[in-house]
């Protein structure tokens, strides 16, 4: 483990934010959590609890939080920011002139920045500046069962190794594994379109299709994010770990996902407005979605079960008509040619 003398400070007191905050402080690390939410910052402070996000699951008394973003990275060695993606942009522009010159910028962030379809690390190397070592912490795992403290596993990518290792060092301990690699683009491409993929099964499944059509929609959903992570450069390696294949299994099954959820009110009848609204959360996957199939057509390629979620998350066909146009597409190989063709 890194030496405790880093200070780390994390953006975003939702509850992915506030469970990895959690997590780094009981690791030992002096730990400082930013947030807008006055009353949030408050009781993480003062009763080691966010009532709001992470209701019920007491938090290390050595964690602070404040609103103040200057004080909340003054002392930083390492700043983690835990924001939506489509916050991402805005917080890294007031996070730039208050960021410590020693301090490397990693996230924990799964999406695009809406509109121009950019990956997180291109935004964040525009912003920061060439010579600001950057990482991006990425896999399977949702936030109540780290904040309890359960097993998990995930993956920091990035090309400083230096700092990718000393973000996988603060994250590390006897609950928690966090193994490192170097492809950023293709972490980033499997962290944001298991989201869309997500929507899918949890439409088969509020649909009540059955296992069968899960699973088939998990493996050709899959087949869809490596032959994306092909054109855009990724290692199929990357999709094929925590950061694709573990993060798609997950969420696709998982009830706490946020994006399941939304697939499985889209399922049984409600609009993607009622639905959104009762989780009451960041539902990522609903621009993901638009920015996922910009990238597949720009390189030419046909992703049918994104597509269909595409569609059906504005309202252009149901459910029952994505999940009949799947059906009729033609017979084919399953891999024509080779894996990525």
């Amino acid at each position: 483990m890194a030496s405790p003398a880093v200070s780390v400070a994390v953006l975003g007191a939702g509850s992915w934010g506030t469970a990895l905050a959690a997590l780094i402080a009981r690791h030992g690390f002096p730990t400082t959590l930013w947030g807008r939410d006055a009353a949030v910052a408050e009781a993480i402070d003062l009763r080691h609890e966010n009532p709001r996000y992470l209701p019920g699951i007491p938090l290390p008394a050595s964690l602070r939080a404040t609103t103040d973003l200057a004080a909340a990275v003054r002392d930083a060695d390492l700043v983690l920011v835990v924001v939506p993606s489509h916050a991402f942009t805005e917080t890294l522009r007031a996070l730039a002139p208050l960021r410590p010159a020693q301090a490397g910028v990693a996230w924990a962030a799964k999406g695009f920045e809406p509109g121009s379809g950019r990956f997180l690390h291109e935004v964040a190397g525009d912003l920061l500046g060439d010579d600001v070592p950057l990482a991006v912490v990425t896999g399977p795992s949702f936030a109540k069962e780290v904040a309890q403290g359960l097993p998990t596993a995930l993956t920091v990518q990035g090309e400083d190794a230096a700092f990718v290792q000393q973000v996988a060092d603060v994250l590390h301990g006897p609950e928690f594994r966090a193994y490192t690699g170097s492809d950023m683009r293709g972490a980033e491409l499997g962290g944001a379109m298991k989201n869309v993929l997500a929507v899918a099964t949890g439409v088969a499944d509020g649909m009540e299709l059955g296992l069968n059509a899960r699973t088939g929609l998990v493996t050709r959903g899959l087949n869809e994010m490596l032959r994306l992570n092909a054109a855009i450069g990724g290692r199929p390696e990357t999709l094929m770990g925590l950061a694709g294949l573990g993060d798609l299994v997950l969420t696709c099954t998982g009830d706490l996902s946020r994006n399941r959820r939304l697939g499985l009110a889209l399922g049984r009848g409600k609009s993607v407005a009622d639905a959104v609204r009762e989780i009451g959360q960041v539902v990522e996957s609903v621009q993901t979605a638009d920015e996922v199939m910009r990238l597949a057509e720009r390189h030419g390629l046909e992703l049918p079960i994104s597509r269909n979620v595409r569609d059906v998350l504005h309202g252009d066909i149901t459910p029952a008509e994505g999940l009949a146009r799947l059906m009729a597409r033609e017979r084919k190989p399953e891999y024509p040619d080779a894996l990525f063709e």
